[in-house]
């Protein structure tokens, strides 16, 4: 049995391969900038940005407990099913705060370079999240699946991602419609995949995005290799 100060000196090595320490950082940043502008104006401008960010949280909420489950139970793989699919489902809220930009404009008693730092920080949290949480998701996959079926996970899901950002942009789906209007969202995606001619948006809007969202991906696993053993 483990003594308090090996199980902490785990707990601790767990999370730093999560990357936990420097996501609460850049979390306590963003709202820490946020909580500053709402003194500064006396106003809630951008309290969307708070839910955003609890939001794209999930995911990587979900990611630790499949990471806990895995590194608990290594033969019983069914029990990461749950928190797998999950995952999938709230992974498009993380990098969804980058269209947020969207808001931005100059408003009076706070500058507009501090609006900027303030949407980026909320951004960068909300990649932050996706990328680390996706990255222990493929860890997952590949010590199941293989290193090939990774990355068509990792591709799928960043494609998903994609699409996810944008349903959830234009089409305002949230990911909790899965579970109350799965049949309305296939629709809505079905009726785009037929008429791409007259969707030119919803292909040009995912693809890029999705693009995006592999370089940001590439980048980091190729500047960090990634915590397998």
């Amino acid at each position: 049995m483990l003594n308090p100060l090996e199980y902490l000196s785990r707990l601790h090595r767990f999370f730093s391969s999560q990357l936990l320490y420097p996501i609460v950082l850049s979390t306590m940043l963003a709202f820490a900038l946020f909580s500053a502008r709402v003194i500064q104006s006396q106003a809630f401008t951008y309290k969307n940005l708070v839910w955003n960010l609890f939001l794209a949280w999930l995911p990587f909420l979900f990611s630790l407990s499949a990471a806990a489950l895995h590194a608990f139970f290594p033969k019983h793989w069914w029990l990461l099913i749950f928190p797998g699919i999950m995952w999938l489902i709230f992974f498009p809220n993380a990098p969804y705060i980058i269209t947020d930009f969207l808001h931005l404009m100059d408003r009076p008693s706070v500058p507009l370079w501090y609006d900027i730092l303030l949407l980026a920080t909320f951004a960068w949290t909300g990649c932050f999240l996706a990328i680390a949480s996706l990255r222990t998701m493929q860890i997952l996959v590949k010590r199941y699946l293989g290193w090939f079926l990774s990355w068509v996970f990792a591709f799928s899901a960043l494609a998903l991602g994609g699409l996810g950002i944008y349903l959830g942009r234009f089409s305002r789906w949230n990911s909790w419609d899965l579970f109350f209007q799965p049949k309305e969202i296939l629709y809505d995606i079905g009726i785009r995949l037929v008429n791409p001619l007259s969707n030119l948006r919803f292909f040009g809007f995912t693809i890029l995005f999705t693009a995006f969202l592999v370089i940001c991906y590439l980048t980091f696993i190729s500047v960090r290799p990634g915590n397998e053993t």
